[in-house]
């Protein structure tokens, strides 16, 4: 196998490996692409009032314009009690390019779709158990969201913050409450650029105030320059020597030494990738994209390339990959979703589609994936935003071993009490499913065997898990011992 892959870069190494894992973009994708921007004429802002999923809470769907050719679409279930005083959840998927209605069906949504497309049946672990929560797809040309144009995260900071203004000022019952941004996999980049965003605004009353709280990753790259050394490590160890429960030896030992070397050149290219540029959105820089877009090869054929060949599947090691780019099969929730009465239920009139590629190819060409974001956290700790950074411990592409190792070395003031504090055992119905390490609003969790979607295959885990972080109580270990699932 080491032999086989690395004679692969001898040849002309154009087709790229992405967070949307393995079939590459095809000219007939980016065209479809383009011509769903063409049905996009009839979109128009305001809200519907779906019985869809769960007919038993009120519920929002619909668009808000944040400039003159983009509209993002969102779907908005209240809480299953106290929707007046429950915390606001927004979900951001990744990708770049996928939708978040996709989470809604596939993860921590009121529903799940059955095999056939045609109907839903409720998911007993939806986080509108533990919260209101919102699906927003975004960025521009996202699910059901319209046109396409923004490719880095000044653009998707700033849209964002247009459409919370609007939605806050369309719906003040929520200005009230706290608010929370969860967002996964690429949402690593997205959520710290809007929520500085956020931040930002607020402190120069720029508009609307928005009630931000806190921030959440799941299974994030936020910061590449850490993250990708550990593509090795997890190959082919798993993380059990940390105590991980992925499967050890997916990636062969010859493949992990020469992984182990090509290392030192991607973080290189991070670097120069990074040179002079400001993660900060109010602030921007300019991108170097060759130079991103160069690194962008040597990190991934570093660590994608051996890991395809192997056939598993990158979001979850314990697997084979078995269906396409995403490794699973969610095409009943396209044939759902593109129903003529669901449409109308929602106030769409656009196929939608799980995630839009040229969306994705347009991030990678503008050189964003490599940039770090990171830095943009101390300043929000600092002010009480709190933040929380979790991994599933058999996902390969944005694995925990990565993401522990970024937020124990986060500059911030109080990154030595961090470092220092211990790793608790995290319980569920008595029962250790996670370790949990906090510290002044900072925390990181290691959720057990899980992959790179967290509430599909630990749903419980990650409703406690929400439901603990958004009212105060996560990093408090008397809490954590005697948690009980939220699940009905």
């Amino acid at each position: 196998m080491a032999v086989q892959w690395l004679f692969l870069a001898l040849l002309p190494w154009a087709a790229h490996a992405q967070l949307l894992f393995g079939n590459r973009s095809t000219l007939e994708e980016l065209a479809k692409a383009a011509e769903a921007v063409q049905e996009e004429a009839s979109a128009t802002d305001g809200f519907t009032h779906p019985t869809l999923c769960d007919s038993s809470v009120n519920q929002t769907a619909g668009y808000i314009s944040v400039n003159l050719v983009t509209k993002y679409f969102f779907w908005l279930f209240e809480s299953k009690t106290n929707p007046s005083s429950a915390p606001l959840v927004m979900w951001l998927s990744g990708g770049p390019g996928c939708s978040s209605q996709l989470a809604l069906f596939a993860e921590n949504g009121p529903c799940k779709v059955a095999r056939n497309g045609q109907f839903t049946y409720r998911n007993s672990a939806s986080w509108h158990y533990a919260a209101n929560v919102m699906w927003v797809d975004q960025p521009a040309g996202v699910g059901f969201s319209t046109r396409i144009g923004t490719h880095d995260e000044k653009g998707v900071a700033n849209n964002m913050l247009v459409f919370l203004q609007k939605f806050f000022a369309a719906f003040p019952q929520y200005q009230n409450t706290n608010f929370y941004i969860f967002g996964e996999s690429y949402a690593g980049h997205y959520v710290p650029a809007i929520t500085h965003r956020i931040w930002s605004a607020n402190k120069a009353e720029e508009g609307q105030k928005i009630p931000l709280k806190g921030l959440a990753i799941g299974n994030g790259l936020t910061d590449p320059l850490e993250q990708y050394k550990w593509y090795p490590e997890m190959g082919h160890f798993g993380g059990q020597q940390e105590g991980g429960h992925a499967p050890q030896n997916v990636i062969s030992k010859g493949d992990y030494y020469i992984m182990k070397g090509l290392v030192p050149a991607c973080e290189l290219g991070i670097v120069a990738c990074n040179r002079g540029v400001d993660p900060d959105p109010t602030s921007g820089g300019v991108v170097n994209a060759s130079a991103c877009f160069a690194a962008y090869d040597a990190c991934n054929f570093m660590a994608i390339m051996p890991y395809e060949l192997t056939g598993k599947n990158p979001y979850d090691m314990r697997k084979m990959c078995t269906h396409g780019r995403l490794c699973y099969d969610f095409d009943m929730i396209g044939t759902y979703l593109n129903k003529p009465e669901v449409q109308t239920q929602l106030g769409v009139q656009k196929k939608w589609g799980s995630c839009n590629y040229a969306v994705d190819l347009s991030f990678v060409a503008a050189g964003d994936w490599l940039l770090r974001y990171q830095n943009l956290l101390p300043d929000l700790l600092a002010d009480g935003i709190d933040v929380l950074i979790y991994a599933g411990d058999v996902d390969y592409i944005c694995n925990w071993l990565g993401n522990k190792a970024w937020t124990t070395k986060l500059d911030w003031a109080h990154a030595a009490e961090f470092r220092q504090a211990p790793d608790e055992d995290w319980k569920l119905d008595g029962r250790t499913v996670a370790k949990l390490r906090s510290s002044n609003g900072l925390n990181f969790m290691q959720v057990f065997e899980a992959g790179h979607m967290v509430p599909m295959d630990q749903p419980k885990v990650a409703l406690q898990m929400v439901s603990d972080f958004v009212y105060g109580k996560l990093g408090k270990k008397s809490m954590s011992e005697s948690s009980e699932a939220l699940v009905v």
